[in-house]
């Protein structure tokens, strides 16, 4: 069992930067894939960004692609999401999520634990 508490989330001018951090328990957090799917009001839960469990592979979505950057600390049981040149249209509830099996990094059926998200409001 893994739980997932995402952080870092908050109102910001397009432009700005924001870092997400999902803090992770449980004694296996270095054998999970990690990602981050955001979901804006009225729209589906869209892939973000994902990491392996080494952290030696990183997988984005093209909408965030050069502005956000994903990495992870395993000895903190912790990933992370720095969101750079921030849009109006990144506003959304981010949430992080685990993956143990194999499956599609970019697919939420993939994912085994979710935490509860975090609000990033981006203004114009």
């Amino acid at each position: 069992q893994v739980q997932l508490v995402e952080s870092g989330g908050g109102l910001v001018q397009a432009g700005g930067s924001l870092r997400l951090s999902c803090a992770a328990s449980g004694r296996t957090f270095r054998s999970y894939a990690m990602a981050w799917f955001r979901q804006a009001p009225g729209k589906e839960r869209e892939f973000v960004a994902a990491i392996s469990w080494s952290g030696g592979s990183t997988y984005y979505a093209d909408s965030v692609k050069g502005r956000f950057t994903i990495s992870r600390d395993n000895a903190k049981n912790t990933v992370y999401l720095q969101m750079n040149s921030l849009k109006p249209e990144d506003t959304a509830v981010y949430s992080c999520a685990a993956k143990y099996h194999s499956g599609s990094y970019y697919s939420s059926n993939s994912y085994d634990y979710w935490g509860q998200g975090t609000q990033v409001t981006v203004s114009s």
